[in-house]
């Protein structure tokens, strides 16, 4: 027990590693090359007189940290959702979070008329909200409440409904498509450190929710009979979980607008490494997911340079292949 846990902790430190390395080289690579020696000045001591200095604090630095609290948010969402709906296939669309972002980021555009990134944070994370609130009503109708079937339902009708609704209101207004098709794509470019704070609120009571919620995920993988006589409540303890997953799904999408990908392959990757044990596999999501979304980021910037491709189209193209070689290893029926 005691190598298996140092083996999981030793883990943990070179994920830690490999994500500081991402850092750096997020920081230093793009369309203009900043030398390493150069990026550590300007975070030491800056000169806003120095261009590469500017570029890193004003460009490289916020999107870095975008990738790093997107990406932590979004891989430890989808093990939430895992968890919950006991479902291999679960990520944070299954509650309507990214629907429900959309819906009101578009209302947001169309009728009050915001224009800033910032203001979509808030449309966002109240669509986001809403939404799941919707979708656990919604699958607490009846017999035996939201249990994992009814919650993977619901969010996919209410998925369907919403996105119908997004979809109406953008072909009435080119405006408002012009600019949603902006945010819809998923970018970690063209934000600022006002965006990342008025979200870190939301992340940072978002993650100690989820990874309070280790041993209740352990509980109900074990059925929700069993979960009862362990002294759980399942009710309550799926609506915190749901509530984890909206401050942390809504908020990163609110700020980057939706991710593909990320929060279904990540936990995949973690409970590889991990097993079963959900308090290890959320922190394992919580490294590797940014990890995926930082290397994702610059691939893209690197790869038609001096353009750029955005992260919410290379997420998949990283991440499929290793989910294929996951569902190929059967790796999905163990769970």
């Amino acid at each position: 027990m005691r190598s298996s846990r140092g083996k999981l902790l030793s883990g943990l430190g070179v994920a830690l590693c490999a994500l500081a390395v991402a850092v750096a080289v997020s920081m230093g690579l793009g369309a203009r090359t900043v030398p390493l020696s150069t990026v550590a000045e300007s975070l030491l001591h800056f000169d806003p007189h120095d261009v590469d200095h500017l570029a890193i604090w004003e460009l490289r630095l916020p999107r870095t940290a975008l990738g790093l609290l997107a990406g932590a948010a979004l891989g430890m969402a989808g093990a939430v959702m895992q968890g919950v709906t006991r479902n291999p296939l679960a990520d944070p669309g299954i509650l309507g979070v990214n629907a429900g972002a959309a819906l009101f980021i578009v209302v947001g555009i169309d009728i009050f008329g915001i224009t800033a990134l910032n203001g979509y944070v808030w449309f966002g994370l109240v669509g986001a909200a809403l939404a799941a609130c919707l979708v656990y009503a919604v699958s607490s109708l009846g017999r035996g409440g939201a249990t994992p079937v009814k919650l993977a339902l619901s969010g996919a009708a209410v998925s369907a409904a919403l996105t119908s609704l997004t979809t109406a209101v953008l072909l009435l207004d080119a405006n408002a498509f012009d600019q949603f098709r902006f945010w819809q794509v998923g970018s970690l470019s063209g934000r600022d450190g006002t965006v990342v704070g008025q979200a870190l609120p939301f992340l940072a009571v978002g993650a100690v929710l989820a990874l309070a919620s280790g041993r209740m995920l352990n509980a109900l993988a074990l059925g929700e009979d069993t979960a009862r006589s362990l002294g759980r409540r399942v009710h309550r303890d799926r609506a915190a979980a749901a509530l984890s997953v909206v401050l942390l799904c809504g908020a990163a999408t609110a700020m980057c607008g939706p991710i593909a990908f990320v929060g279904l392959a990540v936990p995949h990757l973690a409970r590889l490494i991990t097993g079963p044990d959900y308090r290890w596999i959320l922190p394992y999501s919580l490294l590797l997911a940014p990890l995926l979304v930082l290397a994702a980021d610059i691939v893209g910037r690197l790869a038609i340079r001096p353009s750029e491709l955005q992260v919410g189209l290379m997420t998949p193209l990283l991440g499929a292949p290793v989910f294929v070689l996951l569902v190929r290893r059967r790796k999905l029926a163990e769970l």
